[in-house]
């Protein structure tokens, strides 16, 4: 560049001024306007990016864990809680509603056991009743004269008698489930040979059986020495149960049992099977609860506290096995409950 000028004197003088220039420089400083609104556009999109994420990922869920504290408050577990991320706060959101669905399954199960328990005062009062209003009457008979002969006296008594120890058995039973359901019902496993032990039983109803012109036929085959830990009592009563529901509801001749013994999986399976009138596909799922019966099949007319079932069902749990049921209407009825075969004899 070229600077003309003029001395005191009048003298006319110039100057020249030589610059380096620099490529660099000249592209910062054309560049720089560009990168720092480059920057600034990315600093608000990451903000805005960040602000999303922040939102959808942590806010939104936190909000929805409010407002579902909020609907436990109230009492209501009904809601449902879903999460679309598998990070800290997902897992949070996911644990949160196990613990909503573990409420929701313990009150149900506490309303269930409030329903259960009023069915079963119901039943026990209807069951007492009977015999009761029975025995209040035949006493009446005796206390007004009606039994004036000897022999009427004899059967006013005897049918007291029989009333009464229907009373008895009933409670019993009660008595009984009420402990295994509590579980304070110890058991006494020992090692016991299933078949020997179901055949010895047999033996011990065979009058019973004659009675009623039963036939009792055998299907163990390879099975003869499968042994099981059991409580012997416990187990025996639980096959008196079932034998005794099959005399009940036998009703057309000939009267047939059929008691199979097989092993799978681990585990004795032991099957009684009749040729009664079976048992009607809705009624099926409901025989081993308490006090249920079925109608006709399992009307009251056959008798019994109706509890044998469900005190067969508590037994075999005990035992680390199941007990299930396989009927067809005018087919019979086929009960079966498992036992874990144990293999140490020594």
């Amino acid at each position: 560049m070229i600077f003309h000028f003029s001395s005191e004197t009048g003298e006319k003088g110039s100057i020249f001024v030589i610059r380096e220039r620099s490529p660099f420089a000249e592209m910062i400083r054309t560049l720089l306007p560009i990168l720092i609104g480059m920057l600034t556009a990315i600093l608000l999109l990451t903000g805005w990016l960040l602000y999303r994420y922040v939102t959808r990922k942590i806010i939104k869920p936190l909000d929805a864990l409010r407002q579902s504290a909020e609907h436990i408050t109230d009492g209501d577990l009904t809601f449902r809680l879903h999460s679309s991320s598998r990070d800290e706060v997902g897992q949070l959101v996911l644990t949160f509603d196990q613990m909503r669905r573990q409420l929701y399954d313990s009150v149900q199960l506490q309303l269930h056991y409030e329903e259960n328990r009023k069915q079963l005062l119901s039943n026990i009062s209807h069951d007492l009743r009977t015999p009761i209003t029975t025995i209040k009457g035949y006493a009446e008979g005796i206390r007004d004269g009606v039994a004036n002969t000897p022999n009427k006296l004899d059967k006013y008594v005897e049918a007291i008698h029989t009333r009464a120890s229907d009373m008895e058995q009933l409670v019993d039973e009660l008595l009984l489930y009420s402990k295994l359901d509590l579980n304070k019902e110890p058991f006494s496993f020992e090692q016991l040979m299933l078949l020997p032990f179901l055949k010895n039983l047999i033996e011990e109803l065979a009058i019973d059986l004659d009675n009623e012109q039963v036939e009792v036929s055998w299907l163990a085959e390879g099975a003869e020495e499968l042994f099981v830990l059991a409580d012997r009592e416990k187990l025996k009563r639980v096959v008196v149960n079932l034998l005794s529901n099959c005399l009940k509801y036998m009703v057309s001749h000939p009267k047939r049992i059929t008691i199979g013994l097989d092993a799978k999986d681990g585990f004795a399976i032991v099957q009684i099977k009749d040729n009664g009138p079976g048992i009607q596909p809705d009624a099926l799922p409901h025989i081993f609860e308490r006090f249920y019966r079925e109608e006709p099949s399992r009307s009251k007319a056959a008798g019994g506290s109706g509890l044998g079932l469900a005190i067969a069902k508590q037994i075999i749990e005990g035992h680390g096995g199941e007990i299930g049921a396989e009927s067809l209407p005018q087919q019979g009825t086929s009960i079966y409950f498992t036992l874990k075969i144990f293999e140490d004899r020594r």
